[in-house]
């Protein structure tokens, strides 16, 4: 993929119709004075099924059926969370984990709902409390990868990003999305929602797969 017929592009679309995942990526791609654009601004295109099984799978999945429909190149995130004491889960079906169309707070709900149960039956090592009195349940990753696509070249860019956390009981925190109440991140001592945009793309894993990502356009 050449940088040029990026660049030579004044917008870049992106292949989501998560408000807070749009407004995430504009603030990272904002250097390349570019504006960006998302499915929301191209309602033609359908529901696209991410029958994937791993989050790389899935993300160039979008990638290339977004590209393909809009002849243009296309990038593409599949993130979600992985807690340690489901085995992994919810993982590539964080977004519907309590089942299809399921809101960012019945995810959460079932979330601590399922980790409790575990703790109840002492499935759950004790890792203690907060300040606060929160319990912390579990230690849990979020995964994000990205995947840019090229349909002019059928190639890919692709780059993935991680953070470490403990799942807590209770939010902290009303800022971000998804399962950000209830991620706990240890080396700063706050709740993921708590933070602001900027340091939750210092810190998130679309802010690293993001940073790896960008430097590999300007190579390519």
């Amino acid at each position: 993929m050449s940088k040029h017929q990026i660049l030579l592009h004044e917008k870049i679309v992106v292949a989501t119709k998560n408000v807070g995942k749009v407004k995430e990526f504009a603030h990272a791609l904002q250097k390349l004075g570019k504006e960006t654009l998302s499915l929301i601004d191209y309602p033609e295109i359908p529901d696209i099924v991410e029958d994937g099984d791993t989050f790389a799978a899935n993300a160039r999945i979008k990638a290339k059926t977004t590209g393909d429909a809009l002849g243009v190149p296309v990038l593409a995130d599949d993130s979600g969370l992985r807690v340690a004491a489901l085995g992994g889960d919810p993982g590539v079906y964080s977004a519907r984990y309590a089942g299809e169309n399921a809101a960012d707070s019945e995810n959460n709900e079932k979330l601590v709902r399922e980790l409790k149960r575990l703790f109840d039956e002492g499935g759950l090592e004790e890792m203690g409390q907060l300040a606060d009195g929160s319990q912390l349940l579990s230690k849990a990753q979020f995964v994000c990868a990205l995947a840019l696509y090229d349909p002019a070249s059928g190639s890919f860019i692709e780059a993935e990003g991680t953070v470490d956390g403990i799942i807590t009981d209770h939010p902290h925190g009303d800022g971000g999305f998804g399962y950000d109440p209830l991620f706990w991140v240890p080396s700063l001592n706050r709740g993921m929602a708590e933070m602001t945009k900027e340091e939750k793309q210092q810190i998130s894993h679309r802010g690293e797969a993001l940073r790896k990502l960008l430097p590999l356009l300007e190579q390519a």
